[in-house]
């Protein structure tokens, strides 16, 4: 099967000044890519130019920097506009089987669409309105845009609240959802070697509240085990107003921040921790999330995250609007049913099952079989 994946954001920048990486191959869209490769179809990846690594590396697939255009009005780093979509889809659109285009509120995804109805599916992540200028241009193109234009497209929701909001303007949606994905072949569990810590991997920044968990977790080595360790991985503007806040709490010998890690370098730490702890105010779906349940470590989060509701549903761990430190005490004393419960859970979120759901999708996908 040759296939089209067009998905300019490659990884979250909170500002308009991207920071390039070092590298992509760490990128959840990357390794979905890599399945698809890995199980014999041909793939090609195409991503915005400013996204593109500062260093060039070797791919096993194609990849294409599309550039991006008027950036005053299209930010790349949220709403990417790469003109070059349209003529090359519909120059190239009878070499493809199948082209998956991210989003619905999306210039690219309209033009893949337009230019190939037959063989797109647009795959959703968000839940609700961008809030780029007051939702106002979210609000148009999702009620006349996606309604009208887009209104018979194939789509397929990351999650089931996305699913809830698409349905509202565009008809031809699938009736279950393709979250995330992660490759099993780098993120491998260590369940007998379960150390007494728990990690964050998230970036330093206002709404991910790290302060939270930090005070989270300080109460609970007062109330419960003095003895346990928490890993900070990640950086961002609040890395030194959080290690003065872990010295104001005389905790500084239980908190170890690791700064920026690559897969390698997290993968021991979030494979022997006792739980990833999640406190953010504002996200979607959290990449971090499955790579833990990946790794058989459970879950303690807010119900922010949109993974939420598969957490809450097959016990992968604790949502909680707000958590405690009693919170974590129940992860902790409870630590072997949680894990059992993501160890029977982790294929369902493996790169592989994402490729074969969306190959049965592309199948199957008609507007009487799939509603």
């Amino acid at each position: 099967m040759k296939v089209l994946v067009i998905n300019p954001i490659m990884y979250t920048s909170e500002t308009r000044n991207i920071r390039r990486v070092d590298s992509i191959k760490d990128t959840m869209m990357y390794d979905f890519c890599l399945a698809f490769h890995k199980m014999g179809h041909e793939i090609t990846l195409v991503a915005a130019e400013p996204f593109k690594p500062y260093r060039e590396e070797m791919y096993p697939f194609q990849v294409l920097w599309w550039k991006c255009k008027c950036q005053k009005i299209f930010l790349p780093h949220c709403l990417p506009y790469m003109p070059i979509t349209r003529k090359f889809v519909k120059e190239h659109r009878d070499e493809y089987d199948l082209i998956i285009s991210s989003e619905v509120f999306s210039v690219n995804s309209l033009m893949a669409y337009r230019s190939a109805p037959d063989k797109v599916i647009i795959w959703h992540e968000l839940a609700k309105h961008n809030s780029i200028f007051k939702q106002i241009p979210s609000r148009i193109w999702y009620g006349v845009i996606a309604r009208f234009f887009m209104k018979n497209a194939k789509i397929v929701a990351r999650s089931v609240e996305a699913k809830k909001f698409i349905d509202q303007y565009c008809h031809n949606v699938a009736s279950y959802v393709i979250d995330h994905g992660v490759n099993l072949d780098k993120f491998k569990p260590d369940t007998e070697h379960k150390e007494k810590s728990f990690v964050v991997c998230s970036q330093l920044i206002e709404r991910k509240k790290i302060d939270g968990i930090i005070d989270k977790f300080a109460e609970f080595l007062s109330r419960y085990d003095s003895e346990f360790e928490l890993y900070i991985i990640g950086g961002g503007e609040l890395a030194k107003r959080l290690k003065q806040q872990v010295k104001s709490l005389n905790i500084a010998g239980n908190v170890q921040f690791e700064g920026q890690m690559t897969h390698d370098e997290l993968m021991p730490i979030l494979a022997r921790a006792k739980a990833m702890l999640v406190n953010t105010i504002k996200d979607n779906n959290m990449v971090s999330i499955v790579e833990a349940i990946a790794v058989g470590t459970p879950i303690v989060t807010t119900d922010i995250p949109l993974n939420s509701t598969y957490i809450e549903k097959y016990e992968l761990g604790i949502v909680r609007h707000q958590w405690t430190a009693d919170d974590l005490q129940d992860i902790v004393r409870n630590n072997s049913f949680y894990i059992k419960n993501c160890m029977d859970y982790r294929y369902l979120l493996s790169t592989k099952r994402r490729v074969e759901q969306f190959i049965e999708l592309s199948q199957n996908f008609t507007s009487d079989s799939m509603k």
